[in-house]
């Protein structure tokens, strides 16, 4: 019982809190923007399954809490089911005075507007943590100066030497020794543009690091890139800088750019034969990363709820049906075209985007549990 107590109380309920933090916001983002255009709206979820309480507000919306935690939905008059894919008979047979109300009866570009807006909400929702985050706590940092170049490494070949000023990494400004590392450290095995101070000139230089294996505080495997460069720190190297609320914004603005296009770089890893299996996750490793994350303390998790919103937005706006990225390519061609896509069309794409997703979950559970827990295929 005790360890029960500890498994639930140490990972189920910090995963549970972060993902329906994120889980709120999403949806809140589709709510928001379909009230303010007019959409009557059914029910607002958080889960899955049978409804464990509720309560219909003044505008006929069920909001609830239900039974299987792990997602969320809005569903709009007239849908057929949670995904939002149109009811042709529902349709037909409408109050008349409730069709200009349904989702599927206005515009093109307001339904693009629902759509977006749910992605859009994550990508506010990490804006504002790690905004917040930065002007409440500052970061700790030290001087992006190479220290030692270690014989016979990536960094030696590249022609990196001590004493070196780091400027940037792949565009992004390096104000720290710490911005250098993580930057290294996303790019394994592909190149990366260094712009340096080397005495009173700059010299840019492209190497690829080299894709290692290592292990972190939790025993994790993580697969990073590494090119040979350390520095000594002591006590004066460090200092806290807090930047003000303008330059904060910038620093936000590129650390979610920086996440965008890692992730996809990450992603695109997998088409060209790169890409670590291991790597990826599903609710299993969410869950267990959640609380390895939880035991670092409550800004960790916060920081962690704005990673994961982040990703989710992007994740959601991949163009496969049954995703939000999926009802967009289905309105952007409507725009295009003029007209719709035929009701069986749609329905086509969202069988494929249904047995993709949840493939797609199978994987990512199968993955996690051999991987995580038995090390089979290491």
């Amino acid at each position: 019982m005790f360890d029960f107590l500890y498994w639930l109380l140490s990972y189920v309920v910090p995963f549970l809190a972060v993902l329906t933090v994120i889980v709120f916001v999403h949806e809140m983002g589709h709510y928001l923007v379909a009230r303010w255009n007019g959409v009557a709206i059914d029910a607002f979820s958080i889960g899955f399954g049978k409804e464990l309480v509720g309560r219909t507000d003044r505008h006929g919306t069920r909001w609830k809490i239900s039974a299987i935690p792990l997602g969320g939905y809005v569903r709009f008059t007239g849908d057929m089911n949670a995904a939002s894919v149109p009811d042709p008979e529902a349709l037909s047979k409408v109050d008349p005075a409730l069709a200009p109300l349904l989702f599927a009866n206005k515009n093109v570009w307001q339904r693009i507007a629902v759509v977006a807006a749910g992605p859009l909400a994550n990508v506010i929702l990490t804006f504002l943590i790690l905004y917040a985050l930065l002007l409440g706590y500052g970061r700790y940092t030290i001087p992006p100066v190479v220290g030692e170049v270690i014989a016979g490494s990536v960094a030696e070949a590249a022609g990196l030497e001590p004493g070196d000023t780091i400027v940037s990494v792949d565009g992004y400004a390096v104000r720290g020794f710490e911005d250098f590392q993580r930057l290294v450290a996303t790019s394994p095995a592909r190149p990366v543009t260094i712009e340096l101070d080397r005495g009173s000139a700059t010299e840019t230089v492209v190497l690829v690091p080299e894709a290692v294996e290592i292990e972190d505080r939790f025993g994790n495997s993580q697969r990073i890139g590494r090119i040979g460069v350390s520095r000594d720190v002591d006590e004066t190297d460090v200092t806290l800088y807090r930047p003000g609320p303008v330059e904060a914004i910038g620093m936000t603005v590129e650390e979610i750019r920086f996440i965008i296009q890692r992730t996809a770089a990450f992603l695109g890893d997998f088409f060209v034969g790169r890409g670590d299996v291991e790597q990826l996750g599903g609710p299993v490793k969410v869950a267990r990363v959640s609380g390895e994350v939880a035991t670092l303390g409550i800004v960790a998790l916060i920081n962690l709820t704005a990673l994961l919103s982040l990703n989710i937005g992007i994740f959601n706006l991949l163009p496969v049906p049954m995703l939000d990225g999926g009802h967009l390519l289905y309105y952007l061609v409507e725009a295009v075209r003029g007209r719709p896509l035929s009701i069986r069309v749609q329905e086509m794409g969202f069988r494929f985007g249904f047995a993709l997703v949840l493939a797609l979950m199978v994987f990512t559970l199968f993955n996690d549990t051999l991987f995580a827990y038995f090390g089979i295929l290491r």
